[in-house]
């Protein structure tokens, strides 16, 4: 249901949205029948397709041409969908979206070749785009991705981190790729500078405010509203913004840590959880998210009204306020 509302927000995309989806679907077509069957399952399971709608409204700030458009937002999404694979691998993870993940479906090896040859598309699609500057930015953001993927890995089961580690980590895990989303919609689009500069930052702002309300919900919805069983995260050991307001209570640290890392039992998944979700935790995190949100608001404020404007103020408050 939410993800409906989401995507009536911007209703007046889906003819570009269709066409994209389309480019997707091509973009993961393979002679081999095994990659290509991996590459739709991920495909068809569905998703939000935030990036490719930033990278559209973005450009609706500049010169708007879908068929340029559609060169960033698709490699983009791609870039987005090999990032999910390889999670899935590293976190052990049997579901997402409520549907096996490719690792479950096959295994790790096939899993790990699927990311990289949607990794390998992305980069063929978007060097039909003659511009050494949004290449250049394409790459950068790439390797922070991945930086933040290594940071996690070694973040893992660290229950005394400090929010900095958390806020460095979720920046490059989530919060680059949508900033970059509207900084290369702008700039192919033929923005200026300045356009462009207040829309990487909005895009920075909300990706923030959107992974701690997803570091939320792993705590507040249920497994099916998830997907996959709620507190995934502690599970796996990755130390979010919830566990970190939480463990300021003595007693919730000592729970926190006598299980981090073993194997629980269901009630002791959901004693865990309930503790969390009845903790103050969850209002200090939607605090943080909503600082950040605001802050995205502001950069739209230093651009030209219209509806793409307006339709990214929607999305941002959607975003931050959504229940799963």
């Amino acid at each position: 249901m939410e993800k409906v509302k989401l995507k009536l927000l911007y209703s007046d995309l889906k003819p570009e949205l269709d066409m994209i989806e389309k480019e997707l679907e091509q973009a993961v077509d393979s002679e081999s029948l095994l990659l290509n069957d991996a590459s739709l399952h991920l495909l068809q399971a569905g998703g939000k397709r935030i990036r490719p709608v930033f990278v559209l409204l973005a450009g609706k700030f500049g010169n708007y041409n879908i068929d340029v458009m559609k060169q960033v937002a698709v490699p983009l999404e791609l870039i987005h969908m090999a990032s999910l694979v390889h999670d899935d691998v590293i976190d052990d993870s049997e579901t997402r979206r409520g549907k096996p993940t490719v690792k479950a479906e096959w295994n790790n090896s096939v899993a790990m070749y699927t990311g990289d040859f949607i990794l390998a598309r992305a980069l063929e699609y978007i060097s039909e785009i003659d511009s050494p500057k949004l290449h250049h930015i394409l790459s950068k953001t790439m390797i922070e991705v991945c930086r933040g993927e290594i940071i996690q890995i070694e973040d893992k089961y660290k229950l005394d981190q400090n929010l900095r580690d958390y806020l460095r980590r979720i920046k490059r895990k989530t919060a680059l790729l949508i900033s970059s989303s509207c900084e290369l919609g702008a700039l192919v689009s033929g923005t200026d500078e300045k356009t462009a500069a207040h829309l990487r930052r909005f895009g920075y702002f909300i990706g923030m405010s959107f992974q701690i309300i997803d570091d939320i919900l792993d705590f507040t919805s249920t497994d099916e509203e998830l997907g996959k069983p709620a507190g995934s995260d502690f599970i796996q050991g990755n130390i979010t913004l919830p566990i970190l307001c939480a463990r300021k209570n003595p007693e919730v640290y000592s729970l926190l840590k006598n299980n981090l890392g073993k194997e629980l039992t269901e009630p002791e998944r959901l004693h865990i959880v309930k503790t969390v979700r009845d903790s103050t935790a969850i209002d200090e995190a939607k605090a943080i998210s909503e600082r950040y949100l605001q802050k995205a608001l502001e950069e739209l404020a230093y651009l030209p009204k219209g509806n793409a404007n307006k339709t990214m103020r929607k999305i941002a408050f959607f975003i931050g306020k959504r229940k799963f």
